[in-house]
């Protein structure tokens, strides 16, 4: 297929490992298959000090201690540089976009861009379209976050987003909100970072072993459980990206390659988190995971189309089952299905870039 030039919108400049590898996976995806992919570099003030405020404290309303706030501070400083090196466009104002440069194709996503309910970037039109400079739009891997199916989506935006020439999202909700808003049943598809793994550059013996902790706000009986076993199993428990009181050691401040590594090291992964479940899928780790009604709908959705439903775990869920979880390689069917789903994934964008 002709090489074209595309630009790729999605929250590329957040403080959280998932929206900086879903985005850079997708723009080096395209880039590896010959095309001028870059970054849309949107860029706005109130978001900036919005995203930073959030990731000095994460905890909120739990007050962030100073020594951890340093830290916090750190893990900004290292997203800053990595932000730097991505392929990015030159810089447009996300409220007025008319700056921007034009492509044969911008494509949507992935995260939540269409999120209403986000505390920044809800309902903001840009990601639904308008005033983009392309001949061509398209969605990949896009999500409503939680806004939910009974929620709705209000005609304008609909509208908006029957302009796509295709649509594809990562989750079931997302799915049924465009079917039922827009008339069209977009493809499923998978996250950037399962379709284009993030390269694995693990450091021996740093992590061996561990498992890492990956979220924050774990409810209480997720921390006692996860403790409990790792007391019994003789495991220590490493908390990458955020401060959690109850595992042995704090890795607050590592940056996104760094991140990456620990994953692709660690003997398990516990999470909250959607991505902390997608790079145990692509490292082929034990993990677990607990869902809360902000991240059901993706999480849900993604451990419905491996199969790993089984992984998800509430304070039900016996300490037996902990165990198995946490000691046991994935499931044969795991590994199937995401490789049926890589085709079909591949697939959709074929059509996208033809």
């Amino acid at each position: 297929m002709p090489a074209q030039k595309i630009g790729v919108l999605t929250f590329h400049r957040c403080i959280n490992y998932g929206s900086y590898w879903q985005a850079r996976r997708l723009v080096e995806g395209l880039r590896e298959a010959g095309h001028d992919a870059v970054l849309l570099d949107h860029a706005s003030p109130r978001v900036d000090r919005a995203e930073w405020r959030c990731a000095l404290a994460p905890h909120l309303p739990a007050p962030t201690a100073k020594s951890e706030r340093r830290l916090y501070r750190a893990k900004i400083d290292r997203f800053r540089a990595a932000f730097a090196a991505l392929p990015l466009s030159p810089p447009f104002d996300l409220d007025d976009p008319a700056g921007m440069e034009a492509y044969d194709l911008v494509i949507v996503g992935s995260d939540e861009v269409w999120n209403l309910r986000h505390p920044w970037y809800g309902r903001h039109r840009l990601f639904f379209g308008e005033g983009l400079k392309a001949r061509r739009l398209a969605s990949y891997a896009a999500s409503f976050g939680n806004h939910d199916i009974q929620d709705g989506l209000d005609g304008q935006l609909a509208r908006d987003l029957d302009d796509f020439a295709h649509i594809s999202v990562r989750d079931a909700n997302s799915r049924a909100l465009v079917e039922h808003s827009v008339g069209r049943a977009p493809e499923l598809v998978l996250d950037p970072c399962l379709q284009f793994p993030p390269p694995a550059r693990a450091s021996p013996g740093e992590v061996d072993d561990a498992v890492v902790i990956y979220g924050h706000s774990f409810p209480a009986w997720f921390q006692r459980a996860i403790r409990r076993w790792a007391t019994e199993r003789g495991r220590r428990l490493v908390s990458v990206g955020y401060h959690n009181a109850w595992a042995d050691e704090q890795r607050i401040d590592v940056d996104p390659d760094s991140f990456a590594g620990l994953m692709a090291g660690a003997a398990a992964v516990a999470t909250t988190f959607f991505h902390g479940c997608v790079f145990a899928l692509v490292n082929a780790k034990p993990f677990i995971c607990a869902t809360s009604p902000y991240r059901a709908n993706k999480i849900t959705a993604l451990a419905a189309t491996l199969g790993a439903e089984r992984h998800l775990v509430d304070e039900t869920t016996p300490p037996a089952t902990y165990h198995a979880l946490l000691e046991t390689p994935l499931e044969t069917g795991i590994h199937q299905r995401l490789s049926r789903m890589r085709t079909r994934s591949q697939r959709y964008l074929d059509a996208v870039l033809a």
